[in-house]
């Protein structure tokens, strides 16, 4: 009883103090005019392409409406640097499934083919084929190259030649993986019962990292709670493994982070919401204010720079984007008929991908997603710094978890899979982020 007291006690007192900053400086953030982005679907891309690759001849194929509306990760494109392309995909075959796991549930494995594609003539300068356990997102980005691969509770380092090296094993399956921009962090849950028995050369869990981890203003269970459940966060450097934070939650979590800290989204009063960032020395400061129907999601799109996505009441979202030393410097919204966001970014920050389903209405709890009621996929481009909309496309297969958009490390590139290729496209150099939205660590 003491206990839950204490904890309702630290929430409130947390609610309360951010409340009192927010208030006690209202200048600090200053709206900014929204920008309405048009409504129409494209039928073809706003500029064309520069060359195209076939996608039939690698061994991909579209994948049957059974997938649609599943959120399967069925592919991933990405830039190795400005004249080479990853490119990997769920090899069409039966799956095979295999006796339930220690965690209950069926272990479904299927191949990924992964391609290393040369520019412009889309030459394969390396292959692979890769088996994956489960549906979701398996592959992420590093710096020069490098890529991460996760299969179950194992994570794999691989380069341009395809070749795989052990990296982390954790004691149970990593259900979400994300990074710092500058690729300094990591942040995952994983699934781990309190009974799961660690392994040598698991990622441990040191008492020097047991803190709780503040998640919109609700601490999640620390050690000492005999409750405790199954899902494990952590926060670790990516160069040591060292783990900084970790804490078990009730559901995943999702914690932005940058080199200084991880980021979450308070409640003030009404559709107020601050965005408070958690330094990993200690202490937080507030970078911003917005307002939102639902609870806003967020992410750094570089050291300094944040996107915060938002819900208008009319059933739209809008994309907010905010400096760490407090400025707005854009607002769009989008139409109720986009759906499903996937956000990618430029490695330097410079460029921001945004793909949706185009959908026929609003989806509500009242007007539910169909198939019928897709229309397709849609990727924009927006200017990091300015929010303008650089340019916008189809995307074909619709791919509704995602991996079918790439930005070049210089901005300039985007690559799409659509129409049985992929469309590689030049665009203007991106202008600068301002002063203060840099790559540079500011603490």
């Amino acid at each position: 009883m003491r206990a839950g007291l204490g904890m309702a006690l630290a929430c409130l007192m947390l609610h309360t103090t951010v409340f009192a900053r927010a208030q006690a400086a209202p200048d600090r953030f200053q709206p900014v005019k929204e920008r309405v982005l048009p409504e129409r679907f494209p039928d073809k891309p706003s500029l064309p392409p520069v060359f195209s690759i076939p996608v039939e001849p690698l061994g991909f194929s579209a994948p049957g409406e059974y997938y649609l509306s599943s959120r399967i990760s069925l592919a991933s494109l990405d830039f190795i640097d400005e004249d080479r392309l990853l490119f990997t995909f769920r090899v069409p075959g039966l799956i095979r499934r295999r006796p339930q796991t220690a965690d209950n549930e069926e272990s479904d494995e299927r191949q990924i083919r992964a391609v290393v594609l040369t520019l412009p003539a889309g030459n394969v300068e390396s292959e692979g084929l890769w088996s994956v356990h489960d549906h979701v997102r398996y592959l992420w980005m590093l710096n020069h190259g490098h890529f991460l691969l996760r299969d179950r509770n194992n994570l794999m380092e691989g380069d341009a030649t395809l070749e795989l090296k052990p990296w982390l094993r954790f004691p149970g399956p990593v259900r979400w993986l994300d990074l710092d921009p500058m690729k300094q962090f990591l942040v995952t849950n994983s699934l781990e019962p309190q009974a799961t028995a660690s392994k040598p050369g698991d990622v441990s869990s040191p008492a020097s990292a047991a803190a709780t981890v503040t998640v919109d203003g609700q601490q999640s269970p620390g050690k000492s709670n005999p409750a405790q459940p199954d899902l494990v966060v952590r926060i670790m450097r990516r160069d040591s493994a060292k783990v900084m934070l970790v804490s078990r939650v009730r559901s995943p979590v999702r914690l932005p982070v940058n080199a200084d800290g991880y980021l979450e989204n308070l409640r003030t009063t009404g559709t107020g919401w601050v965005l408070n960032l958690n330094y990993f020395t200690g202490g937080s400061r507030i970078l911003g204010r917005v307002d939102s129907a639902c609870t806003p999601t967020s992410e750094f799109i570089s050291q300094q720079l944040v996107l915060a996505t938002t819900c208008s009441p009319s059933g739209g979202h809008s994309l907010v984007a905010l400096t760490t030393d407090g400025r707005t410097l854009w607002s769009d919204l989008n139409p109720g008929s986009a759906v499903w966001p996937e956000v990618t970014r430029s490695p330097g920050g410079q460029r921001i991908a945004r793909e949706t389903l185009a959908v026929t209405h609003p989806i509500s709890s009242y007007a539910p997603l169909e198939k019928d009621d897709i229309k397709g996929q849609l990727v924009r481009i927006f200017d990091a710094a300015t929010g303008e909309m650089a340019f916008e496309s189809p995307a074909s297969p619709v791919l509704d978890a995602g991996g079918n958009v790439a930005i070049s490390p210089s901005g300039r590139r985007v690559a799409v899979l659509n129409a049985g290729a992929i469309q590689v496209f030049e665009l203007p150099p991106p202008p600068p982020l301002p002063d203060g939205a840099s790559s540079q660590p500011g603490h």
